[in-house]
């Protein structure tokens, strides 16, 4: 096991894909999180006929809020990128023959498999922590030159923002790997994937509404979890992150989540154990 995983870590290291999604995601997230919101407030964009005024568009960029603001980010766009490396990581495998090569000359299939696990949510928990860092830096400069008090985060508070950024991240990333297995190609693993986060569940949620308690299921959804979980580290009011959710309390999310990653990597491990690679 030790060894695959330390061949998975290599070949991510060195696999030019993962490092421009994570270029990508930290781009996505400053851009969206503190340059947009910061020249909104420069330019006084947010008046009083705004969704935001300009004094809540500065409250969501002091570092006291990075925890909650950082998960929301989490929820969609981190989400998505990491599903694709996900599905891209198990997927090619099958595109290139690397599979093929390794079930036979090398580990059993599922210790294959898990170094392949194990090396993703490695790199998930990375991203966390290397994105968390560059936000509150981000946060503390502008609060520095807008001269309000530099008020860092509690540690409560900054463990609860990466522990639930890390199993969002997790999971997405867990279920692009199902994705990858399904598919057997990096193609219509990365398409299949993102018309689950993007359209399948908000399709879902739509009509689990006019369902009512009937409905109540979709409230489950991986997606819905992950955006009750940001939803409740939420101190702030005014506009939400897209997919940040308020549908579940945060014991129900937490206990979803879960669930789904294990289920995720263990469906994974059966696909692979007894299916033909051909």
């Amino acid at each position: 096991m030790r060894q695959s995983i330390r061949a998975e870590m290599l070949r991510l290291r060195r696999w030019p894909v993962l490092w421009a999604l994570v270029a990508v995601w930290f781009t996505l997230n400053l851009t969206f999180m503190y340059l947009l919101n910061y020249i909104s407030y420069t330019s006084g964009s947010g008046g009083e006929d705004a969704e935001q005024t300009p004094e809540q568009l500065l409250a969501q960029l002091m570092p006291a809020v990075v925890p909650e603001e950082f998960v929301g980010g989490t929820v969609l766009f981190g989400g998505a990128l990491m599903l694709i490396l996900g599905a891209l990581a198990t997927g090619s495998g099958y595109g290139w023959g690397t599979w093929k090569t390794v079930f036979t000359q090398g580990p059993s299939r599922v210790t294959a498999l898990l170094g392949t696990v194990v090396a993703l949510l490695t790199v998930a928990v990375a991203v966390v922590l290397g994105a968390f860092a560059a936000d509150l830096t981000v946060a503390t400069v502008i609060a520095a030159v807008e001269s309000q008090p530099i008020t860092l985060p509690s540690l409560g508070r900054s463990l609860a923002g990466i522990s639930s950024g890390t199993v969002i991240l997790g999971m997405w990333t867990m279920l692009g790997v199902l994705i990858g297995v399904l598919a057997r190609g990096p193609a219509l693993a990365v398409g299949l994937g993102l018309v689950w986060v993007l359209v399948l569940e908000n399709v879902l949620r739509f009509f689990g509404e006019l369902l009512g308690s009937a409905g109540a299921v979709t409230d489950y959804l991986p997606g819905s979890a992950a955006g009750s979980l940001a939803g409740e580290l939420r101190t702030l009011g005014g506009e939400t992150t897209p997919g940040v959710l308020t549908l579940l309390s945060w014991p129900e999310a937490v206990a979803a989540l879960a669930v789904y990653v294990p289920a995720f990597v263990l469906a994974a491990l059966l696909l692979v154990r007894r299916r033909d690679l051909t």
